[in-house]
């Protein structure tokens, strides 16, 4: 299928998104939901079995470590990390573990992850497992797909669409691929999902956000309690919050022409560099390049007239809020 063809999918009926190199912790342990609690920046120790959130890990000077999306179970919490980060995620949060009741476990191996995407994607759950999937994003219920037992997590429509993770265990990974496919939802690959992505203002971390990126740089509110105590990195974000604002943002880019950036491309404005690309793609949403890019406050406000620089040429460009209208 083209890749026009599964945008649409996407935005029309549903399409499957492969999350297999995505990492799974286990926290278990009396402590657990304590434990994490005073390490990430959302709320954890007021969730019930059930309930979940998306939140980051930062070090003391407010930066992003990873983003994490936290599942708490009945006798366990789930930490779901972005790829090639499972690792070095739990060895981060070992580092606190001193006298508290909690085991960290790396289980990537034992689970399999997709995500169903689009507006038929809750309904297709709810045909084929007879449960329906929570409103909530990061809510999750178990369910039974045929004979097989899985988990049912309604995401944050990163694609823009109603989407809902499924984790079974490994050894039914082909079998809940094929029940899926069977009830008509298309593989979606990469150049589908990073227009899908980018259209929704959706960042990646490991493209746009990594660990120089200050959290209330970026899109934040999803992530982040200003209620509840303190955790690595508190300070910084509440001292920008209350005092002062950040040098740059995370926007868009609607770009002019046919031709995409480079990751890393300059963002221009009067002959000076004000930002860089960190993310460019095909919008089939507007038939034009789109792009998210860290620029300056100065020249963050949606609609600011700039130029973006790659491969020797120079395109016009205008900053959009994200995400970006359809």
């Amino acid at each position: 299928m083209a890749a026009a063809d599964e945008y649409t999918l996407v935005r029309r009926q549903v399409g499957l998104l492969d999350r297999s190199d995505f990492g799974v912790l286990e926290l278990t342990g009396r402590d657990r939901a304590a434990f994490l609690h005073a390490l990430v920046s959302n709320e954890i120790k007021a969730l019930t079995p059930g309930q979940g959130c998306a939140a980051t890990l930062l070090d003391v000077h407010g930066k992003v470590q990873v983003v994490l999306f936290v599942w708490v179970a009945d006798d366990r919490i789930f930490v779901v990390t972005p790829p090639a980060m499972a690792a070095k995620t739990a060895e981060a949060l070992d580092h606190y573990l001193f006298s508290e009741k909690v085991a960290i476990e790396d289980v990537s191996r034992d689970h399999a992850l997709v995500l169903l995407a689009g507006p038929a994607a809750r309904a297709t759950v709810e045909r084929l497992t007879g449960a329906v999937p929570p409103e909530r994003a990061w809510s999750h219920v178990a369910a039974r797909l045929g004979e097989t037992p899985v988990r049912l997590v309604s995401g944050a429509r990163e694609t823009g669409e109603d989407d809902v993770w499924i984790m079974s265990s490994a050894g039914d990974a082909t079998t809940v691929l094929e029940a899926l496919v069977a009830a008509g939802a298309g593989p979606v690959g990469h150049v589908a999902y990073e227009s899908l992505r980018i259209e929704a203002g959706t960042p990646r971390f490991g493209q746009d956000v990594d660990e120089s990126v200050l959290l209330p740089e970026i899109p934040f509110e999803n992530l982040l309690s200003h209620t509840k105590g303190c955790y690595p990195g508190q300070e910084v974000v509440v001292r920008i919050r209350d005092r002062g604002h950040v040098n740059r943002m995370l926007r868009g880019l609607v770009i002019e022409g046919d031709r995409m950036p480079a990751e890393g491309a300059e963002v221009v404005a009067d002959d000076a560099t004000i930002g860089k690309v960190t993310s460019a793609t095909w919008s089939f949403g507007l038939s034009r390049p789109i792009a998210l890019a860290f620029v300056r406050r100065q020249h963050a406000e949606p609609g600011t007239r700039v130029s973006v620089r790659f491969a020797g040429t120079t395109a016009a460009a205008a900053v959009s809020a994200l995400p970006f209208a359809r």
